[in-house]
């Protein structure tokens, strides 16, 4: 099979969602932390600049993604070479300063990144390289045992930092991968079966992360304590109503929501554009789905379809998880809203991954021409 690319003939209503959901969390990170940032920082640009920043290095990421012929990312000296930077990378931060008692961050002078971020990506290429790689043994326990140690590293890993939502969400992502590559049901529930001893272990011997699910399960008998961030972000998604309060006039973001700017940033847009800004915010996500699986069915080869399903579900999924733990559907997780909340890290590997995706949507079956 040949496959052609039609030179800057990317998806653009994706590229336009893309710049969208950037551009309403640059907004929204400007006005939820210029009060915070002013106080703290004497400067009320401080974390807008920041994101600007981040956006401008996934803006330059996507346009090398698809002005380049070659799809570099799917060699194996990429692949390989990515994953294992990865692996580096989150051993190197157990080595660096700690931020709120986790590491999870390289912090060099002037830099700071967080390699969890770019797991996402490394390990979707990874799985959809080497499962179709061996896809007619895929359901060999010896062929099996590599992509299920790869995951197995990266989640414990992450799971040290500590960082367990992400943790979760990772491994999810992972089991996805290898659910489209086939993978039978028995070999999904033992490995399924790890996970959850794993998962169990490490959520019931810490006990703040005890206490998040305990607020989750009782959040109105504790609104003062363990309930009180789930409390507050409904009080903001309450004020809001249908229009909002207006945008700039939330009185949650001063100091009475925690992390308002970042993983609560929902619920700012939620009180100050109302039910229009969030049911808006989600449709972009879910018009990003669209546009992301359509790119995936279409897509010449298995390794493209895979990638870029993988991609897309990855963004999406994490920002509905976001949005339950906003909305009180779900215990806190820290995981923050893809594109919107504030972090370079984030923003920059997000939109690397729509480069990707936009690549794809390049590709077409037929004569390289």
């Amino acid at each position: 099979m040949l496959i052609g690319r039609r030179r800057f003939s990317f998806d653009m209503p994706l590229m336009l969602i893309a710049l969208a959901l950037t551009a309403i969390g640059i907004v929204m990170i400007f006005s939820s932390s210029g009060y915070i940032a002013g106080d703290k920082y004497g400067q009320p640009f401080h974390f807008m600049i920041q994101q600007l920043i981040g956006a401008g290095a996934g803006l330059a990421a996507i346009i090398v993604l698809v002005s380049i012929k070659k799809s570099f990312f799917l060699e194996p000296v990429f692949i390989y070479g990515l994953l294992g930077l990865t692996v580096f990378m989150l051993m190197l931060c157990f080595l660096m300063p700690t931020v709120a008692k986790t590491n999870r961050w390289l912090i060099l002078p002037g830099f700071r990144f967080q390699p969890s971020e770019l797991a996402k990506i490394s390990l979707i290429l990874f799985l959809a390289a080497y499962c179709e790689k061996k896809k007619e043994r895929i359901n060999e326990w010896k062929v099996l045992a590599v992509p299920a140690a790869v995951l197995g590293i990266i989640v414990i890993l992450i799971l040290m930092e500590p960082d367990f939502g992400t943790a979760v969400l990772v491994f999810a992502l992972g089991a996805m991968m290898l659910f489209m590559a086939r993978l039978k049901l028995r070999y999904f529930l033992a490995i399924g079966l790890v996970a959850v001893l794993v998962f169990a272990f490490t959520l019931f011997r810490s006990d703040y992360r005890v206490e998040r699910v305990q607020s989750f399960l009782s959040v109105e008998k504790d609104v003062l304590d363990r309930g009180y961030q789930v409390n507050q972000s409904k009080l903001a998604l309450g004020s809001g109503g249908v229009i909002g309060v207006g945008l700039g006039q939330s009185t949650q973001k001063l100091y009475f929501l925690p992390y308002a700017h970042t993983d609560f940033i929902y619920s700012i847009l939620g009180e100050e554009l109302g039910l229009i800004g969030t049911t808006g915010g989600l449709l972009l996500f879910m018009l990003l789905l669209w546009r992301g699986l359509k790119i995936g069915f279409a897509a010449p080869g298995p390794k493209y379809k895979m990638i870029a399903a993988g991609l897309t579900l990855a963004i999406v999924i994490q920002a509905l998880l976001n949005m339950t733990v906003v909305l009180g559907l779900g215990p806190a997780k820290g995981i923050p809203l893809p594109f919107v909340s504030y972090g370079r890290s984030s923003l920059l590997c997000t939109l690397a991954a729509v480069g990707i995706i936009l690549h794809i949507s390049q590709r077409k079956t037929g004569t390289v021409r």
